[in-house]
């Protein structure tokens, strides 16, 4: 066996090593995002017991917090199944250590979004109408619908992946090699095998993309399909899902630095990942910049009184606050860090992903508050200030989402094996190829 070899089995050796071995760290910080979750569930059911006057929400604002996170965190969710499939579809090579953890990404915050509109009914079962009287004229019916699919499909298709990882870890033993076994479902690595699960991912791949577009596209419906002053916009449903994209590159970013450092992946999360992804950020910066200027364009060029009301309410009214901190998380600090190589680094990276998710959230509350704060008849403007249980709520999703990647990751890899040594056999063979290509004809035949 060469050197290269040895390193190379070196490595993956260290992406099973959390799966075995767990520090002090891991327990203080799953004790940590445990005791959130709780808090929260204690809240929860706090609000199931008094009803929804504990929250903030009232007349006329009726949609509060937990609607700005379903929106955010269903938003996030496009980190993975959209990106990792785009990336796949594009054959780019330096894509096969990140592909997974967008793709959990996907599988966790889809589950934490999609239970925030149960949340906000007060009363979970209600949800039944849904199913027994469901108007398909409705985009509530519609969105449903849609999140219910991405999220079967992106499941799927983190499952698929996988079970070539699964059938490793089998074959390693220890005590639970009886659900590793069942997950494998027979994988032997065969020929055979290998070419139908690369053709299921495929398959996979190219559904995936138009789902993942429909349910943002589908999300945003449920406003701009009312005639209320702010929402009414034919723009948003590609503004929601570049703004989905955006938030979802900087919370993979977040996610992929954070357990580079966690679990010593510096051999695999390298530096030119960062570069990639964060250029890729810049780019969605300046498109999300070019939809929001638009938007707010046509709505004062036009001068609807009730429309100019909701603008001012926000540029200069007591949103402004929310509405310039969203316009300087989303685009002043990443424009100025990603632009400039020298600014360009991890930490500038972490920092410009950071200030993204936090302006993609505020994003979503200027888009969901100030409409409903300034109704049309004359009524009293709505004031909304979030309660302890809004808070509680929120930091649970969080907290849900940090332990579903860390249960994760005690359970499988968090970077494909599989697709690792898949890149490293298919760089030998173009290296080879060139290598032929520059022999002279005699030499190469004989060789």
């Amino acid at each position: 066996m060469d050197k290269t070899s040895q390193h190379d089995i070196e490595q993956d050796a260290a992406l099973y090593r959390p799966l075995y071995e767990t520090g002090k760290g891991y327990y203080v910080a799953g004790g940590i995002f445990l005791a959130i979750y709780l808090w929260a569930l204690y809240m929860y059911y706090s609000q199931l017991r008094m009803g929804l006057g504990v929250t903030g929400m009232n007349q006329p604002v009726t949609w509060g917090f937990y609607i700005v996170n379903f929106v955010f965190f269903i938003g996030i969710s496009h980190a993975g199944t959209l990106i990792s499939a785009i990336l796949r579809l594009s054959k780019a090579e330096w894509r096969r250590p990140i592909t997974r953890m967008a793709e959990v990404i996907t599988a966790i915050v889809l589950a934490i979004g999609g239970l925030h509109p149960i949340i906000d009914l007060g009363r979970p079962d209600r949800m039944l109408y849904l199913v027994e009287s469901g108007r398909l004229q409705s985009p509530l019916l519609w969105d449903v619908t849609s999140i219910t699919a991405y999220f079967t499909a992106s499941t799927v298709y983190l499952y698929l992946p996988m079970i070539p990882d699964i059938a490793r870890i089998r074959d390693r033993g220890g005590k639970l090699k009886w659900l590793y076994t069942f997950l494998a479902w027979g994988w032997q690595g065969t020929e055979r095998q290998k070419h139908v699960l690369n053709r299921a991912i495929n398959i996979l791949m190219v559904m995936v993309i138009p789902i993942a577009i429909s349910v943002h596209t589908v999300i945003s419906y449920i406003f701009s399909m009312t005639l209320q002053p702010g929402w009414h916009s034919t723009i948003f449903g590609p503004y929601f899902v570049a703004g989905a994209i955006f938030s979802g590159i900087a919370a993979l970013l977040i996610v992929m630095i954070v357990f580079r450092k966690a679990f010593h992946l510096e051999d695999y999360l390298k530096e030119i990942h960062f570069q990639y992804l964060g250029t890729l950020l810049l780019i969605m910066s300046l498109i999300w910049f070019y939809f929001t200027f638009s938007e707010y364009l046509t709505g004062i060029f036009g001068a609807e009184p009730h429309e100019m009301q909701i603008i001012l309410y926000k540029l200069s009214g007591p949103f402004a606050i929310f509405f310039w901190g969203m316009v300087t998380c989303n685009f002043v600090i990443p424009v100025i860090i990603l632009s400039f190589r020298r600014f360009k680094t991890i930490r500038g990276v972490l920092i410009a992903s950071i200030a993204v998710v936090i302006g993609m959230w505020l994003e979503r509350l200027i888009i969901v508050v100030p409409s409903l704060a300034n109704p049309r008849m004359e009524l009293p403007f709505g004031i909304y200030i979030p309660t302890l249980v809004e808070w509680a709520m929120f930091a649970g999703g969080v907290a849900v989402f940090a332990l579903g990647f860390m249960v994760f990751a005690k359970f499988f890899p968090l970077i494909s094996i599989w697709e690792i040594e898949e890149g490293r056999k298919h760089g030998v063979k173009e290296v080879e190829e060139r290598i032929q290509s520059y022999l002279p004809g005699k030499q190469r035949s004989s060789s």
